[in-house]
């Protein structure tokens, strides 16, 4: 799994596919992140902008490599291990710019509640926001493997399916990722802190089963 996870990490950096999902990421934070927001708002919206960004890289990671390249290597390693190094692949990508947004946000936000009145402690409070971002990021890795190949392979199809589902798990009372960011967007109110330590663990497991999904179908359709 290191040579596969260095190789697809190696196709989606020479791709530069990966350039407009985190220039998509980089312009909402620019538009919506600025300094002396309340922090837990700010993070809220940094986690909440990370979800799409995943499933779009997974989108990038599934389809970057060529088809013959990809038959080689499914030859070599298995097309199951091929797509989870993808995906995995993806996901790390996903965190990397999930932390460098919580990161930019806790050194520039305000760190008061949404009326500027109560302080909040940094620390839990960065601690919050890269738990929500990791949350954001895992879902959207779990939309991006269901909406994908081998599920869908007709570009039509998986483009409007990762961009619908994206918005409806982003926006959906019962799902994890808007627990996460509604539970800081409270906070900012409220002056508590929250650890979106369940949304974490669900969002953990739906991105789990839904690579799983995706790895046995792909040995199963090869």
């Amino acid at each position: 799994m290191t040579a596969l996870l260095r190789y697809q990490a190696a196709l989606l950096v020479r791709s530069q596919r990966w350039l407009p999902p985190v220039l998509l990421y980089v312009a909402f934070m620019g538009i919506t992140v600025r300094a002396g927001d309340p922090v837990l708002d700010s993070f809220g919206y940094a986690a909440a902008a990370l979800l799409p960004v995943a499933a779009w890289l997974v989108r990038v990671c599934a389809t970057n490599e060529p088809a013959a390249a990809r038959n080689c290597a499914a030859a070599a390693a298995g097309p199951g291990r091929v797509h989870l190094a993808g995906v995995l692949t993806a996901l790390g990508a996903a965190l990397v710019l999930g932390t460098a947004g919580a990161l930019f946000v806790g050194l520039i936000s305000d760190p008061r509640t949404a009326d500027h009145q109560v302080g909040i402690p940094v620390a839990k409070a960065t601690a919050a926001g890269l738990l929500a971002a990791f949350a954001c990021a895992l879902l959207g890795t779990a939309v991006g493997a269901l909406c994908n190949r081998p599920l869908l392979r007709s570009p039509g199809w998986a483009i409007s399916a990762t961009a619908v589902a994206a918005l409806l798990v982003l926006v959906a009372g019962a799902s994890p990722a808007n627990a996460a960011v509604s539970g800081l967007v409270e906070g900012s109110h409220s002056g508590a802190v929250p650890l979106p330590l369940l949304p974490l663990a669900v969002t953990g497991a739906a991105a789990a089963g839904a690579t799983a999904l995706a790895c046995a179908l792909s040995s199963r359709r090869t």
